[in-house]
């Protein structure tokens, strides 16, 4: 039976999750209740497929937070009452449409049942009862519609994340500080250029960088967001620990994008390791022709990460440390799914401070950061 799948993927899950990571498996909520299942029903018009009936009364749902369980999808499980919600929702966008775009876009009969929770996107299931597809797993796209084909029930929809998961990074499953993350690294292209590449003469035409930079440079809060507790971690470290990381990051980009090859890249970076400040940047300097040469090669070579690092490897070399870590690892989190290890490491692998909410930013003093906007949202919700 379907539903002894689901119980058995949920054991395989759920000791997965007690194991690698602990935080988000207390996000899952305790089982639903037999009435508030029937309610349900009852109120929506639709009998749920009796794997979905067994997971609910598993787990209700996960709470929301960037530490809720998700599937690979990057879909939060939706609770019973968050399913009513939902789909109600969708009948509601459904009902301006006509019959054949309906079709396509969402069916009465559909439920949600895991919610993106930036969009309208998430999982579905089919509620058709009479239906070869009766229990079948799908996703709605906001701009596209409903597309099935996951998987034929929800058992087995489980099942193949239980597999996922025990597959490690191999299939996805990355842990950091107890909360699993869903990330995939992109393939490197194959390699290209050589350190012995001429620099380009005076009469070449290439793109100019970006050299307005300055140390004193202001990070807008904003870009420290999606660092989560990491990000809170870097706000609050004296500055020369900062610098520190950024040379460490810095290095780590231009060996993972083949920029270290070149000698008038390495040199600097040995520098810096030193503790050298390198001259202030020119056009025309080595250095920044090595530079403006890769972003030419780099888009001919279509490799936008090392035309990317390209860009901002100013940043790193002459600008705010605190940028320049922002923008290491975003570049960083495209190349390797162990981008947050690394950074905590050479953040000098300290405790991490709770994920930071609105109150840490409003009262962060750290003149390097502007923390301004929550500042003044903190003291108008005081008026």
């Amino acid at each position: 039976m379907t539903q002894d799948l689901v119980q058995d993927s949920w054991n395989r899950i759920d000791e997965w999750l007690r194991e690698h990571a602990p935080r988000t498996f207390a996000t899952l909520g305790p089982p639903a209740g037999h009435e508030e299942i029937a309610a349900a029903q009852e109120e929506l018009g639709v009998t749920f497929p009796p794997d979905l009936v067994a997971s609910l009364l598993r787990h209700n749902g996960a709470l929301e937070g960037v530490e809720a369980f998700r599937f690979s999808t990057h879909d939060r499980l939706l609770a019973v009452s968050e399913i009513v919600r939902d789909t109600e929702s969708m009948r509601s966008i459904a009902e301006d449409l006509d019959e054949e775009e309906a079709e396509f876009y969402w069916i009465h009969d559909y439920l949600k049942f895991g919610s993106y929770g930036a969009t309208a996107d998430g999982l579905t299931i089919d509620c058709r009862r009479g239906q070869d597809s009766y229990g079948a797993i799908g996703r709605f796209f906001d701009e596209t519609g409903t597309d099935f084909g996951h998987a034929s029930s929800l058992g087995g929809y489980l099942a193949e994340l239980a597999d996922q998961l025990e597959s490690g990074q191999d299939g996805g499953a990355v842990t950091f500080n107890g909360r699993l993350f869903w990330e995939w690294a992109g393939r490197p292209g194959p390699d290209w250029g050589s350190a012995d590449d001429p620099l380009p003469g005076p009469d070449e035409q290439v793109p100019e960088l970006d050299l307005s930079c300055s140390p004193t440079d202001v990070l807008p809060v904003g870009l420290l967001d999606g660092l989560d507790e990491l990000g809170a971690l870097l706000a609050v470290l004296p500055r020369e620990q900062v610098a520190e990381a950024a040379r460490k990051q810095l290095r780590r980009v231009a060996v993972e994008t083949g920029l270290s090859k070149y000698s008038e890249v390495k040199s600097v970076l040995d520098a810096l390791d030193r503790g050298e400040a390198p001259p202030r940047p020119e056009q025309g300097g080595p250095l920044a022709l090595r530079l403006r040469m890769v972003l030419v090669q780099a888009s001919i070579h279509r490799d936008d990460h090392r035309r990317w690092a390209a860009e901002k490897m100013v940043h790193g070399i002459w600008g705010s440390p605190y940028r320049s870590v922002c923008e290491s690892a975003s570049l960083r989190s495209r190349l390797t799914v162990d981008w947050r290890a690394d950074l905590h490491a050479d953040l000098g692998d300290l405790p991490l401070p709770p994920l930071p909410d609105d109150r840490f930013w409003c009262t962060l003093r750290n003149p390097a950061i502007d923390s301004s906007w929550y500042a003044a949202q903190y003291a108008q919700d005081q008026v």
